[in-house]
């Protein structure tokens, strides 16, 4: 593997693991038109980790409230609002572990053609088009009840399906249950730490004993570029989102899937 793959790769994930784009379908572009060939599991763990660092850099303080909430918690013997908020986002974490440990093989099987990302890109770019639309975002962060919560997550199993994007299903879910833009990108972005962290759990055990094709020192970089890049993209997201709303990423999907779904298949 080249530098040239290492590097744009790498940015692609640090920029697309956020935004509500799908980052599958932007992994497929240069691999089409440049023949390449599949990256590899130890890039995928490095740039992940990136991602990983940057979400948890960017909402430490927020992190530490949850951390610090759970003490008091169990200290105090209630649930603050901090604490409630840390046992919102495990609970809306559950589907997706639980539909990628019951359909995980079948997904790898059925869903990884090109045809799939394309028609997932163009149909859930839709779908956020029409949540945004619709207006009706009055409820902030806090204001996320249990059932929101499992409505949030159920959404978010779905982005096991690639195209479908993590973080624009679960934006488009709680959008369409009221959220503000802002407090619905912040629930999505601290959704992605357990998920992005589970996946890493899972790519690393299988990593072992296998042999890849980068060095320490490109994965390193892939590493650390990933991180610089998903946070850059992170605050910029945040601030744009209440400003210009959806619509750009909305569109910016369907005409990405139109491009897969007319050229490459």
């Amino acid at each position: 593997m080249d530098w040239l793959q290492t590097l744009v790769l790498a940015l692609i994930q640090g920029l697309t693991e956020f935004l509500p784009v799908s980052s599958s379908a932007h992994l497929i572009l240069p691999a089409q038109l440049l023949g390449w060939q599949d990256q590899g599991l130890a890039f995928d763990v490095a740039v992940h980790l990136g991602t990983l660092v940057a979400v948890v850099w960017y909402y430490r303080r927020q992190l530490a409230a949850m951390v610090g909430g759970a003490w008091q918690g169990v200290t105090q013997r209630r649930v603050n609002e901090d604490l409630r908020l840390g046992l919102l986002i495990v609970w809306a974490t559950l589907p997706a572990v639980v539909c990628g440990l019951l359909f995980k093989d079948l997904i790898e099987q059925y869903t990884r053609s090109v045809l799939v990302i394309g028609t997932t890109t163009v149909l859930f770019g839709a779908l956020l088009w029409f949540a945004d639309a619709r207006g009706r975002q009055r409820i902030g962060l806090m204001g996320i009840g249990l059932g929101l919560a499992t409505l949030i997550g159920v959404a978010q199993a779905l982005a096991l399906i690639p195209g479908t994007s993590r973080s624009g299903i679960t934006i488009t879910a709680a959008l369409l249950v009221g959220l503000k833009r802002e407090d619905a990108a912040h629930f999505s972005f601290l959704l992605s730490i357990p998920v992005i962290l589970g996946a890493l759990v899972l790519m690393s055990r299988d990593l072992v004993g296998l042999e890849h094709a980068y060095s320490l020192i490109q994965l390193s970089v892939a590493c650390v570029l990933s991180a610089l890049v998903a946070y850059l993209t992170i605050a910029f997201f945040v601030r744009l989102v209440s400003r210009v709303g959806m619509l750009p990423f909305a569109v910016y999907r369907l005409v990405l899937g139109a491009v897969l779904l007319l050229w490459f298949t």
